[in-house]
């Protein structure tokens, strides 16, 4: 091979030889040009390039459409340059903080000086934006000295970018230009504007600059972009769609949970509704950890600080995480309890143990409290007192797989259980290059992360591979949900950990009548009883399955005088467990079915003078109509049925 040219290795092992310089637009193009009209930028030895920049040596290369989260991720970024050049076209003289792109969409942090913006300006910043983006202006990449970056802000007079170049080090500056626009970026960027079909700026929030209040506050414009007009319609009626889905929206409605000011931000108080749905959750998952052999324990809400000092978790999280408790005594320092784990550590070292004893697995709904910030603060999904269905499976490395594998079994049941039937497993390792955030040693990490792998891999799960999100303490799995909506949620997280046990100095008597370390799993299928709702909720829009409903039925007599026959229907309900109540206003029975559908009860039971005269009742499912009439020991068979087959093990 001439050393003029370069072997470019693709995604499927297929070497090609080309030209030194060539860029990932002119491989695409080698390939198809219908490959090159959708390019967005290029994979080059796993670092995201522009599609245009050339590659000058050997290398591994995946070119990047709107169909891989990279592509996103690049047409977003190069979104928020095009809306900035936009700003300033029609704002001259405002200035600039960072503009990054997002999960969907993007924001820039922009100071307007003393013309705030008010909000009804984004659909002329939006028709803006589309008129450059037609220009098709390429994305141009330019290297510049430290000093000719640091000379060209300063006579444009926008301090936040001389703020951002000082923590830069020469040889490593880079500007983007597009159309009339000059922007301090490391990139990368979508090869022209022109890719950029639809955009809508969502809403606009305040932002104090580098996140410290003692700054200037900026505006952050939030937008999202597309490729085509159709899917930015599509993105709209999902944004709709969320809305009419939101659990606190719901959570009201439904009277399952309220907030109180007096009690405290980001501390739910369950309404009896609620409770009684929260407490189906909890039963059934009590039910699945009986028969897996787990047994339940009972710890404080609170721990001494030596406890967390202990375990690690107190140096590595410190103020962020732990609350401490006022007491009398000054030599004590007590703290709210942030995770279950070493209490549960505390209780396996309670008595000796042999090797014949494992595994032993402990589970708790532990009631747990960590301090997040106000503005984090996010109905159910981000609150500072919440309950993990947590457990902890002591065992011997012998056992580790069997064991995992049992778990990943457990979330599996769970989630069909529940609707939640498609998901990905993502495998959380170690960053290898900065392995001093972890605790440990390298040969305990090797082995429990190959423990996660071949677990995953024998219960053939569709997996990603994320390398630095690992645990301090250890690798874990944690199963990635996608709703109905499309959205992904973490639920469910498996955690292998050597650490734990070695620093409460946990043992156990061997076969060999030596002492030795059992490894502890973590596992929370749920994770959180209040963020597992949340999204639950939002997945069925309220539409609970029938056996976790709070409400199942509701009895609707056509008149008073049907109120004694609906008495005698409800307790040959209740003596089967289905719950529910009778709707004894004084209104139409037409009114009063609309009034059930809206609360999305599941079941309708009518009853007037045919049906007390039969012994029947009338039935109507929620979002189906009349299922025809039923003698109660029918219904009762019928319902059982159906709650049988959704939480068959």
């Amino acid at each position: 091979m001439s050393n003029q040219q370069v072997k470019i290795t693709l995604p499927d092992g297929s070497v090609r030889e080309y030209e030194k310089g060539v860029s990932g637009l002119q491989i695409a193009v080698s390939i198809s040009e219908g490959l090159a009209r959708n390019v967005l930028a290029a994979k080059v030895n796993g670092e995201v390039w522009d599609a245009s920049r050339p590659i000058l040596q050997d290398s591994s290369v995946q070119l990047l459409t709107w169909n891989d989260k990279e592509g996103k991720s690049t047409f977003w970024h190069s979104s928020a340059h095009l809306m900035a050049e936009a700003l300033e076209s029609l704002y001259p003289g405002i200035k600039f903080g960072i503009g990054p792109p997002i999960e969907n969409g993007f924001y820039y942090d922009v100071d307007f000086g003393d013309k705030p913006l008010e909000g009804a300006e984004l659909e002329q910043i939006e028709n803006k934006m589309l008129e450059l983006a037609r220009q098709k202006n390429d994305y141009i990449r330019k290297d510049v000295a430290k000093k000719d970056a640091i000379a060209y802000f300063k006579e444009k007079g926008d301090e936040y970018k001389l703020d951002l170049l000082e923590g830069l080090a020469d040889g490593s500056i880079t500007f983007y230009e597009q159309g009339n626009f000059v922007d301090l970026c490391r990139g990368p960027h979508i090869p022209n504007t022109g890719f950029i079909k639809a955009a809508k700026l969502l809403n606009i929030a305040g932002a104090y600059w580098r996140g410290d209040e003692k700054n200037k506050m900026l505006t952050r414009i939030y937008g999202i972009t597309f490729p085509k007009a159709k899917e930015l319609e599509e993105y709209l009626h999902m944004l709709e769609e969320a809305k009419r889905r939101d659990h606190r929206k719901l959570g009201r409605e439904l009277e399952l949970f309220t907030f109180s000011e007096k009690v405290g931000m980001g501390l739910p108080l369950w309404l009896p509704k609620g409770t009684l749905l929260r407490e189906r959750l909890v039963a059934f998952m009590k039910r699945a950890q009986d028969k897996s052999g787990y047994q339940q324990v009972t710890t404080p809400h609170i721990g001494h600080k030596v406890l967390y000092e202990t375990s690690g978790h107190y140096e590595k999280y410190g103020k962020d995480s732990f609350q401490p408790i006022h007491t009398p005594n000054d030599g004590e320092e007590f703290l709210l309890k942030p995770m279950n784990c070493p209490h549960h550590c505390e209780i396996y070292k309670h008595k000796p143990r042999s090797y014949k004893d494992l595994p032993i697995r402990y589970a708790e709904f532990g009631t747990v409290y960590r301090y997040e910030q106000s503005g984090e603060l996010h109905g159910l999904t981000r609150v500072r007192g919440f309950t993990q269905d947590d457990a902890h499976i002591f065992c011997r490395p012998d056992q580790v797989k069997e064991e995992f594998i049992k778990v990943i079994d457990l979330v599996l049941y769970v989630f069909k259980a529940l609707g939640f039937e498609d998901y990905t497993a993502q495998i959380s390792l170690r960053d290898p290059d900065n392995k001093e955030k972890y605790i440990g040693t390298d040969e305990a990490w090797n082995k429990a992360e190959a423990s996660i792998i071949e677990a995953a891999a024998e219960r053939g799960l569709e997996t990603v591979t994320e390398l630095g999100e690992a645990a301090f303490y250890g690798p874990k799995l944690d199963f990635m949900v996608k709703d109905a909506l499309g959205r992904k949620w973490q639920l469910g997280t498996i955690q292998v950990d050597y650490q734990l046990p070695e620093r409460f100095q946990l043992e156990y008597i061997g076969s060999d009548n030596q002492k030795h370390r059992p490894v502890m799993i973590h596992r929370a299928p749920f994770g959180s009883l209040e963020r597992f709702v949340a999204v639950l909720i939002e997945h069925c829009a309220g539409n609970f399955p029938l056996w976790l409903s709070p409400e199942q039925i509701t009895i609707l007599p056509i008149s008073e005088k049907f109120i004694e026959y609906a008495e005698q229907v409800k307790s040959i309900l209740e003596d089967s467990d289905i719950t529910g109540a009778i709707d004894n206003r004084d209104e139409k029975i037409g009114r009063k079915i609309r009034d059930a559908e809206v609360k999305k009860i599941p079941f309708m039971l009518i009853v007037g003078e045919k049906e007390q005269q039969e012994g029947m009742i009338s039935v109507r499912k929620h979002g189906e109509g009349d299922l025809g009439a039923m003698r109660p020991e029918e219904f009762v068979s019928y319902f059982k049925g159906i709650i049988r087959e959704a939480i068959a093990h």
